[in-house]
């Protein structure tokens, strides 16, 4: 889409919400609303008693490794990537075996479009710890907005087969073959259904994807069972990813702007549906990725 195509969306999309606007909200969709999740304040505390002990403490480098790598862990859970990266470079020059670094790593070039790179830290990873199924998904990420969607189905299905049932672990199979064969992809969706926890709230997003639960439905189980305020919070953050992605592929470009736009809104930035949001709407827009590789110098 060219940038004036997407300003024309935009504005088209803008109207229309000015129109719904006029209309007096029901309850549920004032709860619909994403509200961002404040940063806990022991993420603040770990963050700090993490800088004290780097800066003040006598450790061994195994243990400044493991230091930094939970402080770039902390840092990515409340959306500070740059410092994130960086903490996890010092980790590893510190202690090159650390499998899960590598894996945290892999993500942040994913979304740097620095893909080449990606692939290296994922199979570093498993090189590592061949155990550690995230890494294949996290790879198959990297293939698939890389466009290299044969190797995207492999480790979509490695990934899928380690748990069939995990509903997320169904819809990303699905998303993945869909690009290639989005028929064969459905029936196969339709067949993996059957062997998910119906009282599952997740599983209804892959009842929606199957066909047998409305979009309104789907947004009103939200509001069911909910136990806190993060878990409305997670739970619009996936939901409004996979709306976005169902009408992204129909075409509907401005639905899904909206609902990228929703899941960022959330602010919980440690789930894969909030990383690749915005690099969803990018494609939307046509834009080109950052390939932030000073970044990781």
């Amino acid at each position: 889409m060219s940038k004036t195509r997407y300003k024309l969306a935009l504005l088209a999309g803008l109207m229309i919400l000015a129109g719904c606007a006029q209309q007096p909200a029901t309850k549920a969709e004032a709860w619909l609303t994403p509200e961002p999740l404040q940063v806990p304040y022991r993420n603040e505390l770990a963050i700090a008693r993490l800088s004290e002990i780097l800066q003040r403490a006598e450790l061994t480098e195994a243990q400044s490794a493991q230091l930094f790598y939970d402080r770039g862990v902390m840092y990515d859970s409340v959306g500070l990537r740059s410092l994130a990266r960086l903490d996890f470079m010092r980790a590893l020059r510190l202690k090159p075996d650390m499998p899960e670094v590598y894996n945290l790593l892999g993500i942040h070039y994913t979304l740097s479009g620095n893909f080449s790179e990606a692939y290296e830290a994922f199979d570093s990873t498993l090189e590592l710890a061949p155990d550690y199924d995230f890494a294949y998904l996290n790879r198959a990420i990297a293939f698939y907005y890389a466009g290299r969607f044969d190797l995207a189905e492999a480790d979509f299905d490695t990934f899928y087969q380690v748990k069939p049932s995990d509903p997320y672990r169904v819809l990303w199979r699905y998303i993945g073959f869909a690009e290639r064969d989005a028929k064969q992809a459905q029936a196969v969706l339709q067949q993996h259904l059957l062997a998910l926890d119906a009282d599952d709230w997740a599983t209804n997003l892959v009842r929606f994807y199957a066909g047998e639960l409305s979009e309104k439905a789907l947004l009103e189980s939200i509001l069911v069972g909910l136990n806190n305020p993060r878990q409305l919070a997670e739970r619009l953050c996936e939901a409004y990813f996979y709306l976005a992605k169902w009408h992204q592929a129909r075409g509907d470009a401005n639905q899904a702007l909206i609902y990228y736009h929703k899941t960022l809104a959330t602010n919980v930035y440690e789930f894969v549906e909030h990383r690749y949001a915005r690099m969803e709407m990018a494609k939307l827009r046509g834009d080109e990725l950052s390939n932030e590789q000073h970044d990781f110098e």
